[in-house]
């Protein structure tokens, strides 16, 4: 009596047959979560206010997309929680004294304009975070380098501009000027110093970056590329006033180059697919930001040479091109 063999059948529709617990949503929570160390960071600086202007932006952020695509009676998708994501990434580059509501215009012209129209999720051609800050500067640039005295500052011998604000150490590089003594190497690494208060603790980011990093949500191919081109090009060229190293080290410590270089550099949908494309990505993206810094007119070019370097991405994608699964 012959056995009957069970037929098996094998879809070879989508390849490679490869399966991952790692989702959209969860990679977008994970994200979220290496940011809170900065956040942290940034609620001991200036209180309570990083917290709500959070909150304020990442609700504004699913609104938008919720209230978009019920309109034009598409699925729903804030369920994958990149439009939070977006809304935390976008409050954590505006300056602690900003107003409650300009986080409301930039996600709108982040949420709608750079993502929606385009498709949604997986279709826009610019990081939608960046693209909003970038909105806000050339829409409100008063606003947008108003620079609170962080509270740890209490007590120093600090050079205001009305009392309650003051100039960031990027401001004196851009200007030529000697670094004030309270802007040290250590107290610029802590975070104990003005600017937007997601991007001043550059500890707070390395942990976050490290943790993705290990998480293998991100590859350490962009941000490692995009942080030592930058040190490269500084170390070389140097500043008047400047040793080439001091001028190095400050570059590196201000600003926000680690942000860019973890959070929002490596958004998948606007970095390139290979590992050869990710180093000349985070390369052009290190050499615009060391060019707009030494030779713009902006004394941070962070958040241009990323969006410079998006619309480039496809560029990148079709000449250098992935290794297909199993092929040589």
């Amino acid at each position: 009596m012959s056995e009957k063999k069970e037929k098996i059948v094998l879809d070879v529709a989508y390849q490679p047959q490869v399966r991952t617990g790692m989702d959209t949503r969860r990679i977008m929570i994970n994200v979220m979560l290496a940011l809170l160390p900065s956040l942290a960071m940034a609620t001991w600086e200036f209180g309570m206010k990083p917290v709500l202007m959070v909150a304020v932006s990442m609700l504004s952020a699913v609104f938008y997309e919720w209230a978009y695509r019920k309109l034009l009676k598409k699925p729903e998708t804030i369920g994958d929680c990149s439009a939070l994501l977006t809304g935390m990434l976008l409050a954590m580059t505006l300056p602690a004294s900003s107003p409650w509501w300009l986080p409301l215009i930039g996600n709108f012209f982040a949420i709608i304009v750079v993502k929606q129209l385009y498709g949604g999720i997986g279709k826009n051609f610019l990081n939608p975070a960046l693209a909003g800050r970038a909105f806000l500067i050339a829409s409100y640039a008063v606003i947008m380098t108003q620079w609170t005295i962080p509270s740890a500052m209490a007590g120093m011998n600090i050079e205001t501009v009305d009392g309650i604000t003051m100039a960031t150490p990027m401001t004196y590089l851009y200007a030529g000027k000697p670094m004030p003594e309270y802007y040290s190497y250590l107290n610029m690494f802590l975070g104990i110093m003005p600017g937007c208060f997601g991007e001043a603790s550059k500890v707070a980011l390395l942990v976050g970056g490290i943790y993705l990093i290990c998480r293998k949500i991100i590859s350490w191919r962009i941000p490692v590329s995009f942080i030592g081109t930058v040190a490269l090009l500084t170390l070389i060229f140097g500043h008047e006033g400047y040793g080439n190293f001091e001028w190095m080290m400050y570059n590196l410590l201000c600003g926000g180059l680690f942000l860019g270089a973890f959070f929002m550099a490596t958004d998948y949908v606007t970095s390139p697919m290979s590992k050869n494309g990710m180093i000349v990505y985070g390369v052009g993206i290190g050499l615009l930001t060391a060019v707009i810094r030494i030779f713009g007119s902006y004394p941070e070019g962070m958040s241009f040479a990323i969006l410079i370097m998006n619309a480039f991405t496809p560029l990148i994608n079709s000449y250098i091109k992935p290794k297909h699964f199993g092929g040589k």
